[in-house]
């Protein structure tokens, strides 16, 4: 279960961090709509496709910890802008990373 848990993480983190590297149309929009500077985009990507190869290295607890906190300004963002279902998807994945770090 511990190992499904993780794989879903990484696979999900690192699709969503190259998603935004790689500047994807969908992802400028986002950001632009929500008031943030492009830049921001690129930094959000970075920590998220660099806390996905984390978890499977012996930090594995601190890039879990990590992408837990960009989770709470997603979760702050997505509140802010009434994105309920993104709001969900945030929720379980903050909840995910959070039963990563217990064990």
């Amino acid at each position: 279960m511990q190992r499904t848990l993780t794989w879903g993480l990484l696979m999900i983190f690192l699709a969503s961090g190259v998603a935004k590297l790689a500047g994807l149309g969908f992802e400028q929009a986002a950001f632009a709509r929500w008031g943030y500077p492009l830049w921001f985009m690129y930094a959000v990507g970075a920590a998220e496709t660099l806390g996905a190869l984390g978890l499977l290295s012996r930090l594995r607890r601190w890039a879990a910890g990590g992408l837990l906190l960009l989770m709470l300004g997603a979760l702050q963002t997505h509140l802010r802008f009434g994105e309920w279902g993104m709001l969900l998807l945030a929720l379980i994945l903050a909840a995910g990373l959070l039963i990563r770090i217990r064990r």
